[in-house]
């Protein structure tokens, strides 16, 4: 397919976020400073970006930190350099199915004690993924309601910034998601926009896909139904490798269709644009050559465009093609190969 569906982390890695969560708050240990105050955890030392340009929350204990550290440990300072490319930089906490407010709860409560803003991954609808890698989601609408419910009880009023739903309305469009679910998801989609809104200080984006599927035209009445009107904007490019200006044509063509909402992009790993060999249906699967892309901030190109954001977490699989292991599971080599592709 044209979409990157390799964007489910897994629930393995869920437990241990929230381990992690709450031992960053008991240790202390993420870093309120602005880049000058590393946390040496496990010998990786992480710390957060300056807040004026990227007030995103780094975690200092992802799998990219945890990399970096097993590659310092084995001697491996090459290699731990690159992959530092990822660690240093925030990306998206993917809220797993199981626990969703102790999750949102650690992420929200370590980014605050670190005075940054929370980027949450909200991707759990029912019949999610058409049956493709990251198939699964709530069992049903009610599951989905009550999910949303304990996200939402898990951020508070902390500062937080959520992309709800990669390819939940897209895939209302390209006829992937039978037409018995659409009524229902435009509903799911517009009461998790209203209760994510009713938080103090939560910011909503809505997934619109990319540039790769089609044409905003098809895509920003959806958009509206989904509750659009209500959230602070969508985002593009999610998981995907189309470039950041043509991301930004894409997002302000949309933009004037859905009331100048502004937009982010994720720029994750869109470094040296798609790839365009191979076999069309997989060449957002896991394809080599690819490269980092801007790294998070919200001082943009474009007055239109709120952030540049790492969405998808560099170096974690897409599914099991190209040699990759599981949706979301980190593959080292991979990660790697992108660091290394970067320019710094």
């Amino acid at each position: 397919m044209y979409l990157n569906r390799g964007a489910w982390r897994g629930a393995r890695a869920r437990t241990s976020a929230v381990v992690l969560g709450a031992a960053l708050l008991m240790a202390g240990c993420s870093s309120s400073g602005d880049g000058d105050d590393p946390d040496d955890n496990a010998g990786a030392g992480i710390s957060q970006q300056p807040k004026e340009t990227d007030p995103f929350w780094v975690n200092p204990d992802g799998n990219a930190a945890e990399q970096v550290a097993a590659f310092v440990k084995a001697g491996k300072k090459e290699d731990a350099e690159e992959i530092r490319k990822i660690a240093e930089q925030p990306t998206g906490e993917w809220i797993g199915p199981e626990s969703p407010e102790q999750e949102a709860l650690g992420f929200t409560e370590a980014a605050d004690k670190a005075g940054r803003t929370a980027l949450l991954v909200l991707y759990n609808i029912p019949h999610r993924d058409c049956g493709q890698y990251s198939q699964g989601g709530a069992a049903d609408g009610n599951a989905y309601r009550t999910w949303i419910d304990g996200v939402a009880k898990g951020i508070g009023d902390r500062d937080t910034t959520v992309i709800l739903e990669p390819d939940a309305v897209l895939h209302l469009v390209d006829g992937c998601t039978p037409g018995e679910f659409h009524e229902e998801r435009y509903d799911l989609l517009k009461g998790a926009i209203t209760k994510l809104k009713s938080l103090k200080n939560t910011k909503v984006y809505v997934d619109a896909g990319n540039v790769g599927w089609g044409h905003p035209d098809q895509i920003f009445e959806p958009l509206k139904r989904a509750g659009i009107d209500q959230a602070d904007g969508f985002s593009v490019n999610v998981s995907n490798f189309y470039t950041t200006e043509d991301s930004i044509k894409y997002g302000k063509e949309l933009s004037a269709k859905v009331g100048n909402k502004p937009f982010v992009i994720d720029t994750s790993r869109n470094g040296n644009g798609p790839y365009t060999e191979g076999n069309p249906d997989e060449r957002w699967c896991n394809p080599p050559g690819r490269a980092l892309g801007e790294t998070p901030t919200t001082k943009t190109a474009d007055p239109l465009v709120d952030a540049y954001v790492w969405v998808k977490r560099p170096g974690e699989s897409d599914g099991e093609c190209k040699g990759g292991p599981k949706a979301g599971e980190w593959w080292a080599e991979y990660a790697l190969k992108l660091a290394e592709a970067t320019t710094p």
